[in-house]
């Protein structure tokens, strides 16, 4: 099992809160595909699955802010 993981999005940033999620359980991703939308207070980014395979689970629900490192998703 890999996961998604909140990466490091500048200096500063410490944390950032999920904003949309682009895929979602069941669906097939490659490891370029960006499949999470996430908000700072400074700009939006979009993160890649970083995995080829199947999301098992979504970790972290929409509207919730957490620390950079944390895992997002679970992929198969």
């Amino acid at each position: 099992m890999n996961h998604v993981i909140l990466p490091e999005l500048g200096e500063s940033i410490e944390k950032a809160t999920v904003a949309c999620w682009h895929a979602g359980p069941g669906q097939k991703v490659a490891a370029d595909d960006e499949i999470v939308e996430v908000v700072t207070d400074k700009a939006t980014f979009n993160v890649p699955a970083g995995h080829e395979g199947v999301i098992k689970e979504i970790l972290v629900e929409e509207g919730k802010e957490v620390p950079i490192g944390t895992k997002l998703a679970a992929i198969e």
